[in-house]
């Protein structure tokens, strides 16, 4: 009957009945299944975020190897990434660098095919005035 009520007066109650009451108060309330108020105490609030004090917190300290390690591997796999943009970079600068020696080699290749056609050579020893001149006869074979 009285506990249903829970303005009791003391006063009002006999002395057996206020020793009774005072154990009933005495008694550690049973847990709740409910899972709403461990929740609430391991949420991270916004201003605990902030300042940093949900890093002193008993769970943040107990895991904080695994935290390490995945800074850990945060930290190679930007370096990683850095590192194959750098190499990205200068592949691409080698391409244009062997497309640009090619064209020169093709270039000075055309160039000797041309300077050592007998004609241009018979024209070049000419112009210096080396005082050269063709031979009519053509060449003989020697034997051994």
């Amino acid at each position: 009957m009285h506990e249903n009520n829970r303005h009791i007066d003391l006063m009002d109650l006999s002395v057996d009945e206020q020793e009774g009451f005072e154990k009933t108060l005495k008694k550690p309330k049973e847990k709740t299944t409910s899972p709403e108020p461990e929740r609430l105490k391991k949420r991270v609030r916004v201003k605990e975020l902030i300042d940093g004090t949900f890093l002193v917190r008993e769970n943040m300290i107990r895991q904080l190897p695994f935290v390490l390690f995945l800074t850990f591997l945060g930290v190679i796999y930007i370096g990683n990434r850095f590192h194959a943009e750098r190499m990205v970079r200068q592949i691409n600068d080698l391409k244009i660098e062997v497309g640009n020696l090619r064209s020169e080699q093709i270039t000075i290749t055309s160039e000797l095919m041309n300077i050592s056609r007998p004609s241009q050579v018979a024209v070049l020893v000419e112009s210096k005035g080396l005082g050269l001149q063709e031979s009519l006869e053509p060449p003989k074979k020697l034997r051994k």
